[in-house]
């Protein structure tokens, strides 16, 4: 799989895409992730990439012109099956929607900037667009981060136990169980007794029990759907 990232700082996607499992998938050859500086295809000798909005609105908006060349030079040398933009009103990002992308072979993230970016490139250009919450932050990038590392750790060989994705939060629609290791007590606070039975079928119908019970405390709206 291959991940190409479109940034006005590309400096802030260093760290979150070089360690932990995100990185490691890289270093495997699993996923290749390149992110590219927009500001190649900026305009004049001080390579804008941003003007101020028709209409006399606050802010800077990101011009159409460096965006559309650089997808078009990206689309030269393969074919993409998503151009998704980072919007805070966009698809709000859940389990599923990473699981969907994890199975596509290349993808373009396209990380917003200042006031945002002109309409045109989400008319023409874009062909998803992904929120990861109704609430706006500085830019694209750290957006872009999370639904890469959503999408990546599902690819096959990224987690060094593979079934641990499939009993993620969400992959069934529910939240998932409580957990707990050793110490079996500790400050006097003890793990529940049927964890440390030994028995598989009464440990998965605590699990099922709880999860279903915290689905409906915290998100119940999953239960509904």
């Amino acid at each position: 799989m291959r991940i190409d990232i479109i940034s006005a700082v590309p400096e802030l996607l260093d760290s979150p895409l070089s360690h932990s499992i995100v990185g490691r998938a890289i270093k495997k050859g699993l996923v290749e992730i390149h992110v590219h500086n927009l500001r190649k295809y900026g305009i004049g000798s001080r390579k804008n990439i941003d003007d101020y909005s028709y209409g006399g609105d606050a802010g800077m908006v990101m011009m159409v012109e460096p965006v559309y060349r650089m997808i078009e030079e990206l689309r030269s040398e393969r074919e993409y099956d998503e151009v998704i933009y980072l919007s805070p009103d966009g698809e709000i990002l859940n389990q599923g929607i990473s699981n969907e992308l994890s199975l596509k072979e290349n993808i373009i993230l396209l990380c917003g900037h200042y006031k945002g970016i002109d309409h045109r490139i989400r008319e023409h250009l874009v062909t998803r667009e992904i929120s990861v919450g109704d609430y706006v932050v500085s830019g694209g990038e750290i957006p872009a981060a999370l639904l890469a590392d959503s999408i990546v750790r599902l690819i096959p060989g990224a987690l060094t136990d593979e079934t641990s994705a499939l009993s993620d939060s969400f992959q069934d629609g529910l939240v998932s169980p409580p957990v707990y290791t050793r110490p079996a007590e500790f400050n006097g606070w003890k793990v529940p007794e049927v964890l440390l039975s030994g028995n598989p079928k009464l440990i998965r119908a605590w699990q099922d029990e709880q999860a279903l019970e915290r689905t409906r405390q915290l998100r119940p709206h999953l239960l509904d759907e």
